[in-house]
């Protein structure tokens, strides 16, 4: 499966909608042949049986960004199903942004660089209170987030994974230290806009593959909240 990078031509029609309301996207790409494959492996995980509640349960969506149930983690990452995910770009006051290095050992893209923090909301959870979460587990930091777009992309990953996201990406100034939790993170760094363009096209196996989609497709705007963010 193709990285999909159609949410260009759609999130001009998205206007100032709330991160938490229904998202209407105008590419209608649940019609297509992967749109309805994806339909039928939803409709798989919703009539599969209870769902092993130890572990964590994502929020599965349609096109739109509506909620349509529940599923294990690795079962959605497995199926490739579409679900609710959010990023987060971390700045300093020089707009410079805080990358992470993931631990090997996780369960897909292990010891790629991705930008400094990403997750699910769990069902029920607004997403940027999933995003301020998972910073403090993952980083150990807590700052104020500020939305900044919407993207969609899907793509094989390894160890026989899938990534079918509808993503909020958050922008944030950092002012405190960071604790990494050495069990997700092995090493941060922090890079300019400029610095991180030049390594992507030098070095792309370097970095996961939502990085890398970010950067092709809304190159312009992580540049731009990244430099409002370093302001604030």
């Amino acid at each position: 499966m193709q990285g999909v990078g159609w949410e260009t031509a759609a999130k001009h029609k998205l206007g100032n909608a709330s991160t938490d309301t229904h998202t209407r996207f105008i590419v209608d790409k649940a019609k297509t042949p992967e749109g309805l494959r994806a339909k039928a492996g939803l409709s798989a995980a919703l009539k599969s049986k209870p769902p092993n509640m130890a572990e964590e349960q994502l929020i599965l969506v349609d096109e739109f960004n509506r909620a349509a149930g529940s599923a294990a983690k690795t079962i959605v990452h497995r199926r490739g199903l579409l679900h609710r995910a959010f990023s987060i770009f971390i700045v300093d006051d020089r707009a410079r942004i805080l990358l992470q290095q993931r631990n090997p050992k996780k369960y897909h893209s292990g010891g790629l660089c991705a930008n400094s923090c990403c997750g699910h909301p769990r069902p029920g959870e607004r997403t940027v209170a999933a995003a301020r979460r998972r910073l403090k587990e993952e980083l150990g930091a807590t700052c104020p987030l500020s939305f900044g777009f919407f993207a969609r992309y899907s793509s094989d990953l390894d160890r026989g994974m899938q990534e079918n996201e509808l993503v909020h990406v958050y922008f944030g100034r950092l002012r405190d230290e960071t604790q990494p939790n050495p069990a997700e993170v092995v090493d941060l760094t922090w890079l300019s806009w400029d610095e991180i363009s030049h390594r992507v096209v030098r070095n792309p196996s370097a970095f996961t593959v939502w990085f890398k989609h970010y950067f092709r497709e809304h190159g312009a705007d992580i540049k731009r909240f990244a430099r409002e963010a370093a302001r604030r």
